[in-house]
């Protein structure tokens, strides 16, 4: 499982722990194909019945937490729930990208805009970048680590932030549908990035980004 050394945790934290960063399911705007940023839309209900579907799939958890934006938040309590688990605590530091003038907007009505631009990478204004949402997500989880060691953890956060913490780590690209995510494992301070997770059936999935 290598990956790139993004810091060290405080030496206080010297055994492995793992943590299980998950996308939450679907909202509001995933059913609508728009693009939420750090915007907050509820939980559809397809989206609560898969969070519901994806405890069941999950096993050993001693701690949840959440981003804190109700998508992320709600689903994280759904699925505490099913094992009798609260939702230890709400960090702002693992909500979405900010996406600048691009939240609330579908892709046409972007491509309409900003012809061209999703494609070639391109972003406006106020878009956070790669690297900021890595930086305050990472130490959001080294936060945690010290908070909770030992444990085995769920984090329930974004697809945009997510996918950045993956690709600060280890360099990989991936695409995560809803209540997908990855395992992180924390040793000596080492952060490094593990294998995929799909928690729902082909058939559930509403939104791969």
């Amino acid at each position: 499982m290598g990956a790139m050394v993004v810091g060290r945790l405080p030496s206080a934290v010297v055994t492995a722990q793992r943590i299980l960063l998950v996308r939450h399911g679907q909202s509001d705007w995933n059913a609508q194909g728009r693009w939420q940023g750090q915007a907050d839309p509820p939980l559809t209900e397809l989206g609560r019945s898969q969070a519901r579907r994806a405890a069941d799939r999950i096993h050993g958890i001693d701690v949840v937490v959440a981003s804190d934006l109700e998508r992320a938040h709600h689903t994280a309590r759904i699925m505490a729930g099913v094992h009798e688990l609260t939702v230890e605590r709400l960090e702002p530091r693992l909500r979405e990208r900010h996406a600048g003038p691009w939240q609330g907007l579908t892709h046409a009505q972007i491509e309409r805009r900003w012809p061209g631009w999703i494609r070639s990478g391109r972003r406006p204004d106020g878009y956070e970048a790669d690297g900021v949402v890595a930086a305050r997500a990472v130490e959001a989880l080294h936060d945690i680590a010290v908070s909770y060691p030992g444990a085995t953890t769920m984090a329930v956060s974004h697809s945009g932030t997510i996918r950045a913490v993956v690709h600060q780590v280890s360099g990989r690209e991936i695409r995560l549908a809803n209540l997908a995510g990855v395992w992180l494992e924390l040793s000596d301070g080492v952060l490094s990035i593990g294998s995929e997770q799909h928690l729902l059936a082909y058939d559930t999935f509403t939104r791969v980004e």
